[in-house]
């Protein structure tokens, strides 16, 4: 809040009262991250023809822009909020359910496309995949916050990618 009230030049109280409160501001911040985080880095893996190649390439960007900041960095938005803030409040979770019901979307996509043996899995599995992969890229951002090395985010998302693309 400080690196805000300094880069504006408004008072906190300003701020806050912009927005109707902190616990305003603090729920806008989910869509302003959602523009300017999320998007540029998932928006490849919500296209009509996206398969798991972009879903390496979201990945990819989230640890190149995690390693820009300096790891261990602080993690995710929404992750920290989830462990954080959400089992106490019925409005974050609500913006949390929101950030990963457009993730499971986007990777049931991928994987409907990249699929290359459509009988090779049901729908409901490709549905458990797809869960599977928002559960990992939530661990994957918590991990962030504790490892230096790029390099083990990386390897670990290939191989979990790798174990998927096996099965398809």
């Amino acid at each position: 809040m400080d690196d805000l009230v300094q880069a504006t030049g408004i008072s906190r109280h300003g701020i806050y009262s912009d927005f109707g409160g902190k616990r305003e501001l603090f729920l806008a911040c989910f869509q302003r991250y959602q523009d300017l985080i999320v998007t540029p880095a998932f928006g490849r893996v919500e296209q009509h023809d996206a398969t798991l190649t972009e879903v390496q390439a979201y990945f990819e960007h989230q640890i190149s822009l995690a390693e820009k900041l300096g790891l261990p960095g602080p993690g995710c938005f929404v992750g920290n909020s989830m462990t954080e803030i959400a089992p106490h409040d019925s409005d974050v979770l609500a913006e949390i359910k929101i950030h990963n019901d457009r993730l499971y979307y986007g990777f049931v996509n991928a994987i409907q496309n990249s699929c290359t043996r459509k009988s090779a899995l049901t729908e409901i599995e490709m549905k458990q995949l797809a869960e599977a992969i928002v559960i990992f890229a939530n661990g994957l951002w918590a991990m962030s916050r504790i490892v230096t090395n790029s390099n083990k985010l990386r390897d670990t998302v290939s191989v979990f990618l790798n174990s998927i693309k096996e099965r398809l």
